[in-house]
């Protein structure tokens, strides 16, 4: 892992995951490493169309979770 805490759970994936090992149950994604979005708190209203597609494409598990808010 980098030194910003940043990881990809998939080379090819382009989601970034930040590692937070001192906050239990955050989630916390990035496109870009600069824009951190919060999954509780920002998915799916947060996110551009075109980054809701590509977050729901790498994560489906997720999106899954999330159905209710879709």
């Amino acid at each position: 892992m980098s030194n910003d805490g940043f990881y990809k759970n998939d080379p090819d994936d382009m989601v970034w995951w930040k590692d937070t090992p001192d906050q239990v149950g955050l989630w916390l994604f990035s496109f870009d490493k600069k824009k951190v979005f919060n999954m509780f708190e920002d998915y799916p209203h947060a996110l551009t169309p075109e980054q809701k597609e590509i977050f729901d494409r790498e994560n489906p598990d997720w999106k899954d979770f999330f159905a209710d808010r879709q």
